[in-house]
């Protein structure tokens, strides 16, 4: 493995994530949206080993926050 390398966990499921809590679910999009930062960085100054975890690590913020605004509302709805 390479020394700062960011690697990518695998794809987490819809039901993992709603078993999380809303705390985790908001630390999690805060960590992946540094890691995005700083991928982004990297592609600009050395270019990066695999494009692909730009687009994935973007899917999985989306991901997360839909799962985050559906407890919310369900929340809100009780």
């Amino acid at each position: 493995m390479w020394p700062g390398r960011i690697v990518t966990p695998r794809e987490m499921k819809p039901s993992e994530i709603r078993e999380m809590s809303e705390a985790e679910i908001e630390e999690r999009i805060a960590e992946n949206q540094k890691d995005i930062t700083e991928l982004r960085f990297r592609r600009v100054v050395a270019g990066l080993e695999d494009p692909v975890i730009l687009r994935e690590k973007r899917r999985e913020i989306a991901r997360l926050k839909t799962i985050l605004n559906e407890k919310r509302s369900t929340a809100s709805a009780e």
